[in-house]
């Protein structure tokens, strides 16, 4: 099977400050990965150097997205790509609705890819169609995007916006971050009705809860820039119930 995602050895700093300390990670067509570990591990600064934070420095590692080196991409080069980033706190687009945001964003990676611009008509029914997948009400078209929408509601929003988009790889940063057990319910069966055997996702996550709706195929845990254990998704039931301790005490005595 082709990798989709290859990182060898990615290091990355941010304002002089090593977080990244060599993270190996392969993704390919179809899976599910699970990224967890305790605060300040280096869970969203991976998120953020994957989607070209410009904040972030790499200073060694390679990483490759679909045979190409991604670290040569701009941010919006790397969504035209087929990289979507869900925020773990969705920013507010004053005076921008969703309607005319998503419209820009759909016909940008359309002309990306030589394609004509959706009539207006076609918009509307594929909008239609996608936020029903994450149980959005119509109104929300016209609403500036995630203005006065609570938690949940942004959240929702956010993978209403990677339905549009179609990613073959999204990476989710912390999405079940302040959800309600409906809104967690309602976000993640709109990850597993997107699922395909051609597309794959990163789900980054403190809490084994979110890994009840989305069964990853593989977890990682991440601690102090590296990886220190990958397994299937039993290994996120040992993190529910033993926490990070052991792995971490393994981890220091092996160096």
């Amino acid at each position: 099977m082709e990798k989709l995602l290859e990182i060898n050895n990615l290091h990355a700093t941010i304002s002089g400050k090593e977080i990244l300390k060599g993270i190996n990670l392969v993704v390919k067509p179809g899976e599910i990965h699970a990224i967890m570990g305790p605060n300040g591990s280096g869970k969203s600064t991976l998120s953020a150097v994957l989607a070209g934070n410009e904040n972030y420095i790499v200073t060694d590692g390679t990483v490759k997205f679909m045979g190409k080196n991604l670290l040569e991409m701009k941010p919006e080069e790397r969504s035209w790509a087929g990289i979507f980033l869900g925020f773990q706190y969705p920013v507010e687009i004053p005076g921008v609705t969703n309607v005319n945001f998503m419209k820009t964003a759909v016909n940008e990676h359309r002309k990306e890819k030589n394609l004509p611009a959706l009539s207006a008509a076609e918009y509307l029914k594929m909008m239609r169609e996608k936020m029903a997948i994450v149980q959005m009400d119509p109104s929300f078209s016209s609403r500036g995007v995630n203005v006065g929408f609570s938690g949940g509601e942004k959240k929702r929003n956010e993978i209403f916006q990677m339905a549009m988009l179609d990613p073959a790889l999204a990476i989710l940063d912390e999405t079940d971050s302040g959800l309600d057990v409906d809104a967690l319910r309602i976000v993640a069966n709109g990850v597993n009705k997107l699922k395909t055997n051609d597309n794959a996702f990163i789900i980054i996550t403190h809490y084994q809860r979110l890994l009840d709706y989305i069964i990853p195929d593989i977890v990682h845990v991440l601690y102090k820039g590296k990886i220190i254990k990958t397994a299937g998704k039993e290994l996120a039931h040992v993190v529910e119930t033993k926490g990070y301790d052991e792995m971490i005490k393994e981890q220091e005595e092996n160096g």
